[in-house]
């Protein structure tokens, strides 16, 4: 006879990989609601202000466990500078700076490529034939979906450097994590990361002059981008990274892109061509390639 508590856990396991893409893959289309109501730097310390607030109360109440050495937080902190800080301000920046978002998505979807390459020099994870065929067609699925949205028209060095700082920062922080963090506490590891990431943030934002616009729309995608992304989201990534090789994690990544076009078609009613269909099918089977035994 089964046990259910099993079955549920097997379930559980099964699911985390799906609900971190659809949330992952949300938080471009907060960025799209709130990103017009203030300057990047601004919005970035806005919601780590709003993560720390929830995070803070509820690591005291339920008495959650601190890195017990030195070591262990500074690890922490360095992960919460490269993802936090690093990946969303580049990512941020290079858009608000003129680039594309599609030809944003293209370039921080490289990711995958390159983590297999940190991962095999750092972490000497093996990276079969199959794998390296699925990270090449995840690629060209993930380019298939953005191509109607990628232009160069506003393209700066400012913002390609953003973008590629966004692009290494993800892959240095997610290799990284695996490496030195191993298991710790989400919710006091996730503080000491925003926590981080916001003293790096913060003289950035200092030197922003564009008001922010307290509206509806801005708040909605604060509160989700905080919850939703930063919690959640973040809290799921470090829990794949505990428990599979970096290279697999990675490879889920090319499903955001299509999980984005989607989600955008809904909201926002733009349009989802043929190619892009082809595309969202080219990375399903590109990642599973990846990601099978």
């Amino acid at each position: 006879m089964n046990n259910p508590s099993s079955s549920q856990s097997s379930v559980w396991i099964a699911a985390t990989p799906v609900i971190f893409v659809v949330l992952w893959a949300s938080g471009f289309v907060g960025a799209k609601y709130g990103l017009p109501s203030a300057p990047p730097a601004t919005f970035l310390m806005i919601r780590f202000a709003a993560v720390l607030a929830l995070l803070i109360p509820l690591a005291w109440w339920a008495k959650a466990s601190w890195p017990t050495t030195r070591a262990q937080a500074l690890h922490l902190v360095v992960v919460g500078v490269l993802v936090q800080a690093g990946y969303l301000g580049g990512v941020f920046f290079s858009i608000d700076q003129g680039m594309s978002a599609g030809l944003a998505a293209l370039i921080v979807g490289l990711q995958p490529v390159l983590t297999a390459v940190m991962a095999g020099v750092i972490l000497e994870e093996r990276v079969g034939a199959r794998q390296w065929v699925g990270l090449v067609l995840g690629l060209a699925g993930a380019a298939l979906v953005v191509e109607n949205r990628i232009t160069v028209a506003g393209l700066t060095v400012g913002s390609m450097v953003t973008i590629l700082i966004a692009l290494f920062s993800m892959t240095a922080g997610t290799v990284y994590q695996k490496r030195f963090c191993g298991r710790f506490d989400l919710r006091t590891g996730a503080i000491i990361q925003f926590v981080a990431a916001s003293l790096v943030m913060a003289p950035l934002a200092l030197h922003e002059t564009r008001a922010v616009v307290w509206n509806l729309s801005f708040v909605l995608a604060v509160a989700w981008l905080a919850i939703a992304l930063s919690i959640v989201a973040i809290a799921l990534l470090a829990l794949l990274v505990q428990r599979g090789a970096a290279t697999k994690v990675a490879s889920l990544f090319y499903l955001v892109p299509p999980t984005t076009a989607l989600m955008a078609f809904v909201a926002f009613g733009e349009r989802l061509s043929l190619t892009a269909l082809l595309g969202m099918a080219l990375t399903v089977i590109a990642v599973a390639m990846v990601v099978r035994t």
